[in-house]
């Protein structure tokens, strides 16, 4: 009972502070804006606009107005729930994240398993033989793949496989001929409730190169992540007691050491969440892929406020939400951890 009232306790002190961290991170995009170089109505305008087009606008955008005033507006805007206008197209914010943002979160997932699913694969394929070949092979794939810079690497997956093998899209997310899903937004899920066929597969060829891609990146994290871990439990006196008690060094692995090496990958999986987020900007921008990170980009250059504000609180909180949930997680599968 007293673990669970301190998980409880855990989880309501991290969920007071939500509303701290996510105003820090707003007022702190807020100020960013306003002090970088550029003047979004340039952006919108040009520079050779009259004066009056220019400070009519302007006026019409509320971006006359003290800068104090301009950041009261907009925390009364974020306290119900108001992300505000785009200055490019006067679109709803909410809705321009609700567009991309299934996009980016289709493409992190799937990135994600094939990074577990690959980064774990090398990380345990040379734990047999220690300093071996196949060992040093695992930790030179786990240091490559993570220096390879996100651009460079997209840019020669698509040149192999788009380019020279033509056995996939060279970017976008769905083919041009056929009508994409409507439903959530997540288009393999949509396209696979719909029971239809043609653009379930239009829609994974689409997402097959830059999600291996992200993953492949990423897998090396893991990979070197399992292996130290694994190394450590298998060293430690847990692990020598078993072995003394005439176990087979399968089970060993298996049963002792392998389940306590994979608690520290779980929760560098949910550090990964924001690594997904900064990666996936070339990656998306290579592949024009219409996620979220894009449009983040598109968004800095055009000097739209409110879409950058509203895309990074958006952001930062799900950040925060998947780190809590990953923390929580890793306390009920491991008893030795104390709030």
């Amino acid at each position: 009972m007293s673990r669970r009232r301190a998980l409880l306790g855990y989880l309501a002190s991290r969920l007071a502070l939500l509303p701290l961290m996510l105003w820090l991170i707003a007022s702190l995009v807020f100020l960013l804006l306003r002090v970088a170089p550029g003047d979004p109505i340039d952006a919108l305008l040009g520079n050779r606009a009259p004066a009056e087009a220019r400070a009519a606008l302007r006026q019409q955008l509320g971006l006359d107005q003290p800068l104090l005033t301009q950041y009261g507006r907009y925390l009364a805007d974020l306290l119900h729930g108001q992300l505000g206008t785009s200055l490019t197209n006067q679109e709803p914010v909410t809705g321009v994240i609700g567009r991309s943002l299934p996009a980016s979160l289709e493409l992190g997932v799937v990135a994600l398993l094939i990074a577990a699913v690959v980064g774990l694969a090398v990380g345990f394929s040379g734990i047999a033989r220690p300093e071996g070949k196949l060992d040093l092979a695992g930790r030179l794939f786990g240091i490559g793949t993570y220096a390879l810079p996100p651009f460079w690497a997209a840019m020669v997956v698509q040149l192999v496989f788009a380019v020279g093998l033509g056995w996939l899209p060279v970017g976008g997310r769905f083919p041009p001929t056929l009508v994409p899903p409507s439903g959530s937004g997540f288009y393999l899920l949509d396209s696979l409730l719909a029971g239809n066929g043609p653009q379930f597969w239009g829609s994974l060829r689409h997402l097959v190169l830059p999600a291996c891609t992200l993953g492949l990146l990423l897998s090396g994290i893991f990979a070197n992540a399992l292996r130290l871990n694994l190394r450590r439990a298998l060293d430690s006196d847990y692990v020598e007691a078993a072995r003394s008690r005439g176990l087979s060094e399968r089970r060993v692995v298996l049963r002792h050491a392998l389940p306590n090496a994979l608690l520290p990958v779980l929760t560098i999986a949910g550090i990964t969440v924001a690594s997904l987020i900064g990666g996936a900007l070339l990656i998306e921008v290579t592949y024009s892929w219409p996620g979220i990170a894009a449009r983040l980009q598109e968004a800095i250059s055009q000097r739209d406020y409110p879409v950058v504000q509203g895309i990074v609180v958006v952001v930062a909180a799900l950040v925060v939400a998947v780190s809590v949930a990953v923390d929580l997680l890793v306390a009920l599968l491991d008893p030795r951890i104390e709030f």
